[in-house]
């Protein structure tokens, strides 16, 4: 007689009678893996949630209030939102040097680093020395020392001036000139373009070289390989690029603060630089919160309107022609 067929005093299979406490064995040890899983990760949410998402939360009610941090923060509604956009002339001077800024350093660093990557697009000898000798400005290029050294090269008695004059052409307050003080810190924008060319090169790497044979068959010059080829099967790179490289821009802050501290004339007062100042020289933390939350939503807008046009210039393979 089978074992596992049911009898009248045990009317439920012995197969099923084993498979229910199986099944509840695989369920606890599936809840010991995940919360084994969230013990170890349990250092970085612990700090993801003090260091990040409560003084995000912190800084959202801070902009509705007026607190200077010696005393207690009074609730002011939209006081600060009102004063940042109607009543505070340097506010739209900080966000038009900003967007100045941006606007012109970072295509004009893409467009060098996709030339770059270009060039280094080859397996000669020395091409991995070049590569690495070329992102070298970046690991160093936004800190406080290469800032220190760039205000030198650009000083009164700096080496510009120091080359000018000898051919003969009187030195320049490049720094304290308002038409040259920002196109100093552009200039060394587009100096930091290690990071977006390995990101380009990555790219250029990925595209068939059968592309490039059959046109030359077919008689296509570097030029019509350059924009029927190479552009549109990199856009999604450059896309890529061209986002995290704006929403850089507009947090640039180390640059102007020790190069230029704003001047001349607060053609280099920067966003992130004037909001510090609002924070931790006049201790205006209620506005400097409110002044961070408009940024935030400045760059939210840029980088949706950057998504809403990708489809008229971004190709995908999967998509159709």
């Amino acid at each position: 007689m089978d074992s596992s067929a049911p009898s009248a005093a045990n009317p439920i299979p012995a197969a099923v009678q084993i498979a229910a406490p199986m099944s509840s064995v695989r369920k606890r040890r599936a809840l010991l893996t995940n919360l084994t899983g969230y013990l170890f990760i349990s250092p970085w949410l612990i700090a993801f949630l003090v260091f990040t998402v409560i003084p995000i939360i912190a800084s959202l009610y801070l902009s509705f209030t007026n607190y200077d941090i010696l005393s207690a923060p009074v609730f002011s509604g939209f006081a600060n939102y009102e004063r940042m956009f109607f009543k505070d002339p340097r506010y739209w001077k900080a966000v038009s040097s900003t967007l100045f800024y941006v606007f012109t350093a970072i295509p004009l660093r893409l467009i060098f680093a996709l030339l770059v990557a270009m060039l280094l697009n080859n397996s000669y000898r020395m091409t991995p020395v070049f590569r690495a000798a070329f992102y070298a400005p970046s690991i160093i290029g936004g800190s406080i020392a290469v800032a220190v050294m760039w205000r030198e090269i650009f000083g009164k008695a700096g080496l510009v001036n120091f080359i000018l004059a000898m051919i003969g052409i009187p030195p320049t307050s490049w720094l304290g000139n308002p038409s040259t003080a920002i196109w100093t810190l552009i200039l060394l924008a587009v100096w930091q373009f290690g990071s977006p060319m390995l990101i380009f090169l990555a790219g250029l790497k990925q595209i068939p070289t059968e592309l490039y044979e059959a046109s030359s068959i077919d008689g296509a010059g570097p030029i019509s390989k350059f924009f029927l080829i190479t552009l549109p099967l990199l856009s999604p790179v450059i896309f890529f690029n061209l986002v995290m490289q704006t929403i850089s821009g507009f947090l640039v802050f180390t640059q102007a603060f020790i190069i230029t501290g704003g001047s001349p004339l607060d053609t280099t007062l920067f966003y992130a630089l004037y909001l510090y100042r609002r924070a931790f020289e006049t201790f205006e933390m209620g506005y400097a919160s409110a002044m961070a939350w408009a940024l935030l939503l400045i760059v939210g807008i840029f980088t949706a309107i950057s998504f809403k046009f990708s489809d008229t210039w971004v190709f995908y393979e999967h998509k159709e022609g």
